[in-house]
């Protein structure tokens, strides 16, 4: 795997992610993991990143994505800035919430995605 430093090119696959800051929570309740979805789908999707799939765990996230735009750190920004913000308001917060910015890792070969480990070698 090959680690990036938020520069991902286009039309190529990407494992991205992020923690709590200190490893804590970032969802809190059941409305938090729906909100966060939603956001996904107007900073990420609106703006050419298709989401193959995704993992919100209660202190962090991983989103396997397919880049069909040639940007991905202002969604990102965006993003994370937004539920960040609705989350200090909604529970009285300050701060940070997310451990720095995402982190991504290019897929270097697309098809690993679609073979069942049974068959890849």
């Amino acid at each position: 795997m090959i680690m990036t430093n938020r520069s991902p090119q286009f039309e190529r696959f990407y494992h991205l992610y992020n923690r709590g800051n200190n490893r804590q929570n970032v969802f809190f309740e059941r409305e938090n993991y729906l909100y966060f979805l939603r956001l996904v789908r107007q900073k990420l999707v609106a703006n050419g990143v298709y989401i193959l799939a995704y993992c919100l765990m209660p202190n962090h996230y991983h989103v396997l994505i397919d880049l069909q735009a040639d940007a991905l750190k202002q969604p990102m920004r965006s993003l994370s800035v937004a539920y960040t913000k609705a989350m200090n308001k909604r529970y009285g917060r300050v701060g940070s919430l997310f451990q720095g910015g995402y982190q991504s890792i290019r897929l270097p070969k697309p098809s690993i995605l679609f073979t069942s480990p049974a068959t890849s070698t």
